[in-house]
C-alpha cells in the first residue's frame, strides 16, 4: 500500500469497538430484563398456545342468526359512515392547521402553536380519546365521530405541513413577484405542488379510519366494536368469527379502494 493511502471503514456512530460491544451488551439486556418484567416466562406461553389451540376450535365455523347478520350489517354500515363523516371533517379542519404549521409559510409563534396542538393530537392513542369522547357527551357514534376526527387532525396536518415544508419556494416567489395577492399566491404557487400527495394523504387516512372505526365502539363510541365486545362477553365465539370475518371484508374493500386511488395520484 502507498505511503499515506487510507483503507475503507464501515462508517459507524461508535468511536471505539469496545463501546460498540457496551452498547449491544446494555439492549440485550435491557430486552431479556423488559421480557421477564411483563411476564414473559416460556413455560406460561408454552401453555397459552395450547390453550389458544382449543380456542379455535370454539370459534369454528362461524355462525350468526338472522338478527345477529342484520345487527352486524347495522353496525358496520355506521362504522363506515363514521369513517367518512370524520376524514372529510377532519381534513376540513387539517388544511389551515396544516398551513400554519409550515415553517416557510407561517410566522414563528403561529407555528410554534399549531406544531403544538398536532403533537398533542398525535400523543393520544384513540382509545383513550373515545373514552374521553364518550364520558364527556356520552355513548353513540358522535363519541366515535369526535374521536376519529381529533386523530385525523394530527395526522393530516403533520404530514401536509411536512409536505408545504418541501415545495419549491422558487415558483411560490415568482408568482408572488407578478403582483399576486397572497391567496392568489397560496392558490397558485402552493396549492398545484401538494395536490397530488394531499389526495393520497386524504385516502390513506380514510383507509385507517375505516379500521379505527371497528374497533373503538369497545369503549361505547359507536360502531361495530360495541357488537364484538357485547359477543365476546356472552362467550358467543362463533358470532364473534363472523363479527371479525366482517371486519377484515370492509377492511379489505377499503384497502383495495386506498391501493387503487393512492397509484392514480403518484
Amino acid at each position: 500500500m502507498a505511503a499515506g493511502e487510507r483503507t475503507w471503514e464501515r462508517p459507524t456512530v461508535f468511536r471505539r469497538r469496545e463501546l460498540k460491544w457496551a452498547v449491544y451488551a446494555g439492549i440485550l439486556g435491557f430486552f431479556v430484563w423488559s421480557g421477564f418484567g411483563v411476564g414473559a416466562d416460556p413455560g406460561r406461553i408454552a401453555q397459552g398456545l395450547g390453550s389458544a389451540v382449543s380456542l379455535v376450535g370454539d370459534f369454528l365455523p362461524p355462525s350468526a342468526t338472522p338478527r345477529q347478520t342484520e345487527r352486524i350489517l347495522e353496525k358496520m354500515l355506521e362504522s363506515v359512515a363514521m369513517a367518512m363523516v370524520s376524514t372529510l371533517t377532519g381534513i376540513v379542519l387539517s388544511v389551515p392547521i396544516a398551513f400554519m404549521a409550515a415553517e416557510n409559510l407561517s410566522p414563528k409563534p403561529l407555528y410554534a402553536i399549531n406544531r403544538g396542538f398536532i403533537s398533542v393530537s398525535r400523543a393520544f392513542n384513540a382509545i383513550i380519546v373515545a373514552i374521553i369522547a364518550v364520558k364527556a357527551i356520552g355513548f353513540g357514534p358522535l363519541a366515535g365521530i369526535l374521536t376519529i376526527t381529533f386523530k385525523t387532525v394530527g395526522f393530516f396536518s403533520k404530514l401536509l405541513a411536512e409536505d408545504l415544508e418541501d415545495i419549491d419556494m422558487g415558483s411560490v416567489d415568482a408568482v408572488r413577484a407578478s403582483g399576486a395577492s397572497p391567496v392568489q399566491t397560496l392558490l397558485y404557487g402552493v396549492v398545484p405542488q401538494i395536490i397530488p400527495r394531499f389526495a393520497g394523504l386524504s385516502v390513506y387516512r380514510w383507509d385507517i379510519n375505516i379500521r379505527t372505526s371497528t374497533i373503538i365502539g369497545i369503549v361505547g363510541a359507536g360502531g361495530i366494536g360495541s357488537v364484538l365486545l357485547t359477543a365476546f362477553n356472552r362467550y358467543d365465539y362463533q358470532y364473534v368469527t363472523a363479527i371479525l370475518l366482517s371486519i377484515i371484508a370492509v377492511v379489505l374493500v377499503a384497502e383495495g379502494v386506498s391501493a387503487v386511488v393512492r397509484r392514480r395520484y403518484n
